[in-house]
C-alpha cells in the first residue's frame, strides 16, 4: 500500500482544507470543504464529545450529504466556528435546498484547549465564528501540518499535539485518507522514548522512521495521562475520506473502523475524558470491488488514521507559553 501523491486528505479529489490560526489564543479552526455535497457519516467513541449536527448524519436521517466539516479548538465556544462557515457557504449559494432557500450542512466537533497557555480573555464574544469563516476562505489543496488550525494548541500527556494527515491508494485504484487533530488524554509515543505507537503502519519516514522499540521498554504500557493536570484537557477529532462510492450506512461503518487508528496510535484512547469522534466523507467517484472492496477500505482507513495521528504530534512546533515540549524539541530530530 502506497500513499497518494501528497500523503494528504486532499488526495481525495474534490476535497480541500483550510486553517485559521491565532497564535496568541493558542487555538484555531480547520475546515474540510467538499466541492459538491459528499455522503457523510460520524461515530463518537469518547465519553466527553462536543459536536454539532452529528445526529443528522445517522443513516436513517433525512440529510446524508454535507458541504463541509468543521474542526475547532475552544471547547464549547469553538462550536461557534460552524456558524461562520455556514454563513459563508450560504453566501456562496451552497446548502441543502428547502424550497427557495438553502441550508448549508457543516457538522462540527471541538477539542478542549482552554487551559493550554494561550490568552483566552476574548471579552463578550469569542473569536471562533470569525475563525471559522477565515478557515473556509483559506481552503486549498495544500495545507500545513502540526501546530496550525484546530491543532494550534493541542497537547497529549507528554508532548504537544497537532494536526496530521495521511493517505493510501488501494490496489483497485480507490484512495482513502485521514486528517486528525490530536489533543489526547494519553500519549502517542511509547513510554518515555521517541517511538510512536503507530510505528508498524508508518510509510517511509513520515514521522521519523524510528520503527517500534524491541523489546518494549519497562513501563511502556503504564498509563500516562493528563489526569491531575490543571493545564490541559482532551479529545482527538478526525475526518476519514474516500473517493469510493459508499452508501450512508457504509460511510457510518468507515467512521467506526477508522477509530481503530486511534487505538493503534494513542495509549489510552476513547476514554471517558476524551471526546473522540471521526467524521467520514465519500465523494463517490470510484466503485468498490463488491467482494473485498469495503473490507480493504476499512483496514486502510484504520492504518491511515494511526499515521495521521502520529504525524500530527511529529510535526508540532514550539511556541511561547507551551505547557509541554514538542516531539522534535524533546528528542532532537
Amino acid at each position: 500500500m502506497m500513499p497518494g501523491p501528497a500523503n494528504s486528505l486532499t488526495d481525495i479529489a474534490g476535497l480541500t482544507v483550510g486553517h485559521a490560526t491565532d497564535g496568541e489564543l493558542k487555538s484555531g479552526v480547520t475546515v474540510v470543504l467538499s466541492d459538491k455535497p459528499a455522503i457523510a457519516g460520524a461515530h463518537v467513541m469518547g465519553g466527553a464529545p462536543g459536536t454539532r449536527e452529528t445526529d443528522l448524519l445517522a443513516p436513517e436521517q433525512t440529510v446524508g450529504r454535507v458541504d463541509a466539516i468543521v474542526l475547532s479548538g475552544g471547547s464549547v465556544f469553538g462550536l461557534d466556528a460552524a456558524g461562520g462557515v455556514v454563513d459563508a457557504l450560504a453566501a456562496a449559494g451552497r446548502g441543502f435546498a428547502v424550497g427557495p432557500v438553502r441550508a448549508p450542512i457543516a457538522p462540527a466537533a471541538i477539542v478542549f484547549d482552554l487551559l493550554n497557555g494561550g490568552n483566552k480573555d476574548w471579552g463578550p464574544r469569542s473569536p471562533y465564528r470569525d475563525l471559522g469563516a477565515a478557515a473556509l476562505q483559506a481552503c486549498a489543496a495544500d495545507f500545513a501540518l502540526g501546530s496550525v488550525g484546530a491543532g494550534t494548541g493541542a497537547t497529549t500527556a507528554n508532548l504537544k499535539g497537532g494536526l496530521g494527515t495521511a493517505s493510501a491508494r488501494l490496489a483497485g485504484g480507490v484512495t482513502v485518507a485521514a486528517l486528525a487533530v490530536v489533543n489526547a488524554l494519553g500519549q502517542a509515543t511509547v513510554g518515555t522514548g521517541p517511538h510512536f505507537w503507530a510505528a508498524p503502519f508508518e510509510i517511509g519516514r513520515e514521522f521519523g522512521g524510528l520503527g517500534f522499540p524491541s523489546p518494549l521498554p519497562p513501563g511502556a504500557t503504564a498509563l500516562s495521562t493528563k489526569l491531575g493536570s490543571r493545564d490541559r484537557a482532551n479529545t482527538t477529532i478526525a475526518v476519514v475520506a474516500t473517493d469510493a462510492t459508499l452508501t450512508r450506512g457504509e460511510a457510518k461503518r468507515l467512521a467506526m473502523v477508522a477509530h481503530d487508528g486511534f487505538a493503534r496510535a494513542l495509549w489510552p484512547a476513547h476514554t471517558p475524558m476524551d471526546g473522540d469522534i471521526v467524521f467520514a466523507l465519500a465523494t463517490g467517484e470510484k466503485p468498490l470491488d463488491p467482494a473485498t472492496g469495503m473490507l480493504e477500505l476499512c483496514a486502510a482507513a484504520g492504518a491511515c488514521m494511526a499515521r495521521a495521528i502520529a504525524r500530527g504530534v511529529y510535526e508540532a512546533t514550539p511556541a511561547p507559553g507551551d505547557v509541554v515540549p514538542t516531539w522534535r524539541t524533546r528528542f532532537g530530530r
